[in-house]
């Protein structure tokens, strides 16, 4: 006997649907259950969440602090090159006292987080290397450490009473308020954030150059 009857197409009954059998179960499903099945398996690969977990955590760590280190060397090239280069336009209202809350340099903090948001997302989420979850909780961490330095240490955007007392902290935020003391898109010096020269090397460098615009050694 056949596996599956048809009915008489002049009969105007309807057709059985023929059962396929599940290599796995050996359970017989509608042809229709079964081609669907794939496209579920793919959907739940895509959206099922690889942690990183999927990499020894002493090579992710590695990989993390190394992300640090590199920021401070893509935010000196960013900030010496671009922020006092074309991008000027947005940097501009960092150089010159603020009036609200938010100045356009602000842009720049959003900007630099879309890489480390994608790269958590594609890690966690979708199945990426497992490196990349890693290196976007690098750079995101480097962005928590320059918001706490930059915004709130050095231009007190949010009230605080900490007073640098370290040799380390005393030299960055010296640094940093050196490089305020230049309002031009030209002729700033100390362009890093986690690592700077020391004052008096940054004074000298001002000195001999001559074309400060404006000095103001308080925060902002």
């Amino acid at each position: 006997m056949r596996s599956a009857m048809h009915a008489d197409s002049g009969s105007g009954s309807p057709a059985l649907v023929r059962p396929v059998r599940s290599r796995a179960s050996g359970t017989a499903h509608p042809a229709s259950e079964t081609n669907a099945a794939p496209a579920t398996s793919n959907l739940a690969t895509i959206v099922s969440p690889r942690y990183i977990a999927d990499m020894h955590p002493a090579l992710g760590i590695l990989l993390f602090l190394a992300t640090i280190l590199a920021m401070e060397g893509f935010a000196y090239v960013a900030h010496r090159w671009v922020m006092h280069g074309p991008g000027w336009f947005l940097h501009a209202s960092h150089h010159r006292p603020r009036t609200g809350a938010f100045e356009r340099n602000d842009l720049y903090a959003v900007l630099f987080a879309i890489p480390s948001i994608v790269l958590l997302l594609g890690g966690v989420q979708l199945g990426w290397w497992p490196g990349s979850t890693w290196i976007g909780a690098g750079i995101a961490a480097y962005g928590a450490i320059y918001f706490g330095f930059h915004d709130i240490i050095v231009h007190r955007r949010l009230p605080h009473r900490y007073v640098p007392r370290s040799r380390y902290m005393k030299r960055i935020v010296q640094a940093h308020r050196l490089h305020h003391a230049v309002a031009s898109k030209h002729g700033a010096v100390s362009f890093g954030f986690l690592w700077a020269p020391r004052a008096d090397i940054l004074k000298r460098r001002l000195k001999a150059r001559g074309d400060l615009i404006r000095v103001n050694m308080d925060p902002d």
